[in-house]
């Protein structure tokens, strides 16, 4: 017997040159898209400014007292928001009290001195040259003008007690939180000591570190896109300012004054980075900014 399949009287046809193109169009269109879409993602690259090297930024407000004492009240806790105006610490006042009745009381003494002085000084003046020389009134003149000037340094004393009283009691300058507090009661507060920082709430913004070659593009007043590391919201923001300068390595002096430049020079030139402020245009309910959080930027040119 032969090994042959009997046929079947068909015969496979070749496929249509149609439908062995299409798969031929199918990669070159998917080429095309993929170019096209590289091309966009480079020219946004390229055309955008934009870093990862952001930090979130607030002043911090070193609170030192301004007089000596023990300390006997700390209201605020570590971390704690506080308003402008309220109480931070409190400086034992006993002594500035009985200083300010002391102040008082010599006001009250120069007073009187400077009206009796003036009294008898008016006395001589009314006086003739037989009843007195005219070197005595100029004296009794002379009297009551230093007692009145006695008096007017007695009111700057007391007006000094008040204010050194009114010290005791050190208030918050603006909205912030009390960060890193170690200040407690029985410390000695020392006057120009720093005692307790706060971070400013009301001042936070974000600098990014642009390398200079992307500085073109950007222009003040341009709006920008904030990304917080640990926030999946975005900011909106604006460039608020340019960095003017930053150090440089050549510019530091050795010996004798003379700059000290240095002989290496590379073939691979690292650009610089360059401070640029971002302003915070609103801040989303319930996001807590950090001073030091990293942040990506993005900055979108304005029509010119």
């Amino acid at each position: 017997m032969s090994g042959r399949m009997p046929s079947t009287g068909r015969t496979r046809r070749p496929a249509p040159v149609r439908l062995r193109a299409v798969p031929i169009f199918l990669t070159l269109l998917t080429l095309i898209v993929a170019g096209g879409l590289a091309w966009a993602a480079w020219r946004a690259y390229v055309g955008t400014a934009w870093t990862r090297d952001g930090t979130v930024r607030a002043y911090v407000v070193s609170i030192a007292p301004e007089v000596s004492g023990r300390i006997t009240q700390v209201p605020v806790q570590d971390n704690q928001l506080v308003r402008k105006g309220d109480i931070l610490f409190t400086v034992d006042p006993t002594d500035y009290a009985i200083a300010l009745d002391q102040a008082q009381a010599a006001v009250l003494q120069a007073r009187a001195n400077a009206d009796n002085a003036r009294a008898q000084a008016e006395r001589r003046a009314k006086l003739n040259t037989l009843e007195t020389s005219q070197e005595e009134a100029e004296t009794y003149e002379s009297n009551a003008r230093a007692q009145e000037a006695a008096y007017q340094q007695a009111v700057a004393n007391l007006a000094k007690a008040r204010v050194n009283l009114e010290r005791t009691t050190i208030r918050s300058p603006v909205n912030g939180y009390v960060t890193n507090l170690l200040l407690q009661e029985g410390d000695y507060a020392t006057p120009g000591q720093p005692a307790i920082s706060l971070v400013n709430a009301d001042s936070f913004w974000v600098d990014g570190y642009f390398e200079e070659t992307q500085l073109e593009r950007i222009k003040v007043g341009d709006p920008a896109t904030i990304k917080l590391m640990g926030f999946s919201q975005m900011l909106p923001g604006h460039v608020a300012g340019i960095a003017r300068g930053i150090v440089s390595a050549n510019a530091t002096p050795g010996q004798g004054g003379l700059a000290n430049v240095n002989p290496v020079f590379t073939w691979v030139r690292l650009a610089q980075r360059v401070p640029v402020r971002i302003e915070i245009d609103k801040i989303p309910p319930g996001l807590e900014l950090v001073a030091g959080e990293t942040a990506s930027i993005q900055i979108t040119p304005s029509p010119r």
